[in-house]
């Protein structure tokens, strides 16, 4: 998970939202990811995807079936998807994530009997640092919007000669 993390900040200093995630099999690291929806503009560049693409690669196969994935927020229903569709053993993540989360906050996709293939589920490792990474970017970026809001009115008023103190 610590490695997860190191790829969260990756994407943390690029302004993406900070996910990360790593793929293990056999012991070894064999691919890792983070977000870079911004940075693409493509909503499907989500941590998970990226690494399970890498996964293949490395592996020569789309049966991921001895790997773990570690990932520093619950898997949204696309990730799910991938995960499951590419026969991932164990999932692994640290943040729940009450909007999206997948793998047992609001549904639990990976352990669903009713699919052909479930995952083990791992939740809350490392939660309170996965999740605080989360709280501290979206904090920045409140205060960034709100930062930029009162410059643009503190502008019109300059130009404007209105004083609304």
């Amino acid at each position: 998970m610590r490695l997860a993390l190191e790829e969260a900040k990756k994407a943390e200093e690029k302004m993406e939202v900070p996910i990360g995630a790593v793929i293990v099999m056999d012991g070894e690291v064999i691919a890792s990811g983070h977000n870079l929806r911004e940075t693409t503009q493509n909503a499907v560049t989500h941590a998970e995807l990226l690494a399970i693409e890498k996964a293949c690669e490395k592996a020569g196969t789309w049966r991921l079936e001895n790997a773990e994935l570690y990932v520093t927020l619950e898997p949204c229903p696309m990730c799910s998807g991938a995960i499951l569709l590419s026969r991932v053993k164990t999932v692994v993540f640290g943040a729940p994530d009450p909007k999206a989360g997948c793998a047992g906050t609001l549904m639990n996709l990976l352990e669903d009997e009713r699919f052909n293939h479930q995952c083990e589920v791992i939740p809350g490792v490392l939660q309170e640092e996965c999740g605080g990474l989360l709280t501290s970017f979206f904090r920045g970026l409140r205060e960034k919007k709100k930062e930029e809001k009162n410059r643009r009115k503190a502008e019109v008023e300059h130009h404007t000669g209105i004083d609304n103190g």
